[in-house]
């Protein structure tokens, strides 16, 4: 059952302050010195390393088997050219692999390759770590707690930004 929204008031001491700290977490987590670190040891810091992108791409590699490039970039939630540009550096780096549909040669099908799977599992089992660390700081219940509420604020997010003007002005 989804709760209705509830207005909130910025002018308000409390609803600003509540505001700037979850602003402040977001930016800590996209930007903050222990997101460098993160990323590092879950995708590597050599010239090979993934990037986010290509770490998404591979993550949703590793659910089928083979992918129309349009069904991976919606599954992605990107524009087509940005899962091309993804899957070019995966391909380079022989984690996919293209080919031409057999059915329509026009439709280019995506695939992740043997090496591409162990990356991923490699990875995963990193990323299952720090999972796994992270959690261990809060109660059973407030685990599921905050993945409610997680989930609720990401699929909030994706309402505003399809109400959101197209323009900035």
């Amino acid at each position: 059952m989804a709760t209705p929204p509830v207005a909130v008031d910025l002018s308000s001491p409390a609803d600003r302050d509540v505001a700037v700290r979850i602003g402040l977490a977001w930016r800590e987590m996209r930007r903050g010195a222990s997101t460098v670190a993160l990323r590092d040891y879950m995708f590597g810091n050599a010239d090979d390393a993934l990037d986010a992108g290509q770490m998404d791409s591979l993550d949703v590699l590793a659910f089928r088997p083979l992918w129309r490039m349009s069904e991976l970039a919606e599954a992605l939630r990107v524009d087509p050219s940005t899962a091309t540009r993804a899957v070019q550096r995966l391909v380079k780096d022989g984690l996919a692999e293209r080919r031409a549909d057999l059915d329509d040669g026009r439709v280019v099908m995506v695939s992740i390759t043997d090496k591409g799977r162990m990356q991923h599992q490699d990875i995963d089992r990193r990323r299952g770590r720090v999972i796994r660390r992270l959690m261990g700081a809060f109660t059973p219940q407030e685990r599921a707690d905050f993945a409610e509420l997680l989930s609720r604020f990401v699929k909030q997010l994706d309402v505003v930004v399809d109400d959101m003007p197209t323009t900035t002005d």
